[in-house]
C-alpha cells in the first residue's frame, strides 16, 4: 500500500512553526503572548498547544514531583492571545514558555507543528488590586481597637552599638526580606525600618519578650506616626500558625519611601481604618492598634536613636516568633487571595 495514505501526513504541508515570541501585559497571575510565522498553511492552523514551565530553582528539592503537566491547548484566536486562569500562575516567578502550531484532524487528533524556541519571562508583583483584595480580608479579622503610645524596635547590643559607632546615632533603612506573601511588591525593593507596637492586653505595654534581641529602642508613637506621615497597607499573611500578620507601612509625606508606595500600595485613612489610628482629642495624639493581628510597621526614613530609649528587656527571647523570610502558609483561607499563589 501507499505509505503517505496509511499515515495520512506524509502529504500535508508542514505547519508554520511559531517564531520571534513576544510577551506583553505580564500582571501576577495572566500574560499576552505573541508570535511571527509564515502564512504558508496558515488557514490549516485550528489550534495552538502552549507550554508553560517554572524555570528550574537549581536549589529546588530534586525529589518532589515535577509539576503537573503545563501543556495548554488553545483554540486558534487572533494574536496576542491571553493567557489567564488555566494555571495557576505564581506572582514574582519565572517562567519558561514555548508553543506548537496544530490542526486538528476529522478522526480528533493533532497535526503540529515543531516547537518553537523557548523563551523566559517572570510573572509580576500584587497589584494594587489585589493588595486591596488582601486588605479587605485583613479587616474582617482585626478584631477591636487598643491604645498604644509607642513604637518598639528589639535588637541585638551590638547592633545599637553598631549604628551609634559608624552611623552617627541615626537607625538607617534596610531593603525588606522576603517575608510574607509571594507576590508582595514591597519584598526585596521597599526599605525601611521595621517596628512594633502591640501591647499586652492587660497592661496596655509592649510585651517584655521579643524573637529579635535582647535590647529594645522605644519611642513615643508621636514621633513616627503623625498627620505628617502617610499609612499604607503592606501585607497580610501567617506561617502555619493561629495568628496572623499585618504589613503597614508610614512614611514621612514626600518621601521617597512614600512615592514608592503611592503607586504600588492601598492607602489607609491615618484616623479611620482597621489596624492603626493617630487621631486628635483634646489636643493630644491618641493612637489604637488591631487587637487580633501581629502588627509589623515599616518606616522608611532613617530614626534617630536620640528620638527614644535604648533598654535591655527583661522577658526571653521567644525565637520562634521570628518572622524573618518567613513563608507564607499557600493554604490558609483566612489570608490568601484567589489570584497567583
Amino acid at each position: 500500500g501507499n505509505k503517505s495514505q496509511d499515515s495520512g501526513i506524509a502529504e500535508m504541508e508542514e505547519l508554520p512553526v511559531p517564531h520571534n515570541i513576544k510577551i506583553s501585559n505580564i500582571t501576577c497571575d495572566s500574560f499576552k503572548i505573541s508570535w511571527d510565522m509564515d502564512s504558508k498553511s496558515k488557514d490549516r492552523i485550528t489550534h495552538y498547544f502552549i507550554d508553560l514551565n517554572k524555570k528550574e530553582n537549581k536549589n529546588s528539592n530534586k525529589f518532589k514531583h515535577k509539576d503537573v503537566p503545563t501543556k495548554l491547548v488553545a483554540k486558534a484566536v487572533p494574536l496576542p492571545m491571553t493567557v489567564r486562569g488555566h494555571w495557576f500562575l505564581s506572582p514574582r516567578t519565572e517562567y519558561t514558555v514555548a508553543v506548537q502550531t496544530a490542526s486538528k484532524q476529522v478522526d480528533g487528533d493533532y497535526v503540529v507543528s515543531e516547537w518553537s524556541e523557548i523563551i523566559e519571562f517572570c510573572t509580576a508583583d500584587y497589584s494594587k488590586v489585589h493588595l486591596t483584595q488582601l486588605l479587605e480580608k485583613a479587616e474582617v479579622i482585626a478584631g477591636r481597637m487598643l491604645k498604644l503610645s509607642v513604637f518598639y524596635r528589639n535588637q541585638h547590643k551590638e547592633y545599637f552599638d553598631y549604628i551609634r559607632e559608624h552611623h552617627g546615632n541615626a537607625m538607617q533603612p534596610s531593603v525588606k526580606d522576603n517575608s510574607g506573601s509571594h507576590g508582595s511588591p514591597i519584598s526585596g525593593k521597599l526599605e525601611g525600618i521595621f517596628f512594633s507596637c502591640n501591647t499586652e492586653f492587660n497592661t496596655g505595654k509592649p510585651p517584655q519578650d521579643s524573637p529579635y534581641g535582647r535590647y529594645r529602642f522605644e519611642v513615643a508613637a508621636e514621633k513616627l506616626f503623625n498627620p505628617n506621615t502617610n499609612l499604607y497597607f503592606g501585607d497580610f499573611y501567617c506561617m502555619y500558625t493561629a495568628y496572623h500578620y499585618v504589613i503597614l507601612v508610614i512614611a514621612p509625606v514626600g518621601s521617597p519611601g512614600d512615592e514608592f508606595c503611592k503607586q504600588r500600595l492601598p492607602q489607609l485613612n491615618i484616623k479611620d481604618n482597621k489596624f492603626l489610628t493617630c487621631d486628635e482629642e483634646d489636643g493630644v495624639m491618641v493612637y489604637h492598634h488591631a487587637q487580633d493581628v501581629i502588627l509589623e510597621v515599616i518606616y522608611t526614613d532613617p530614626v534617630d536613636l536620640s528620638l527614644g530609649t535604648v533598654a535591655e528587656i527583661t522577658g526571653h527571647q521567644l525565637m520562634s516568633l521570628s518572622t524573618a523570610n518567613a513563608k507564607k502558609d499557600p493554604s490558609c483561607k483566612t489570608c490568601n487571595i484567589s489570584v497567583g499563589r
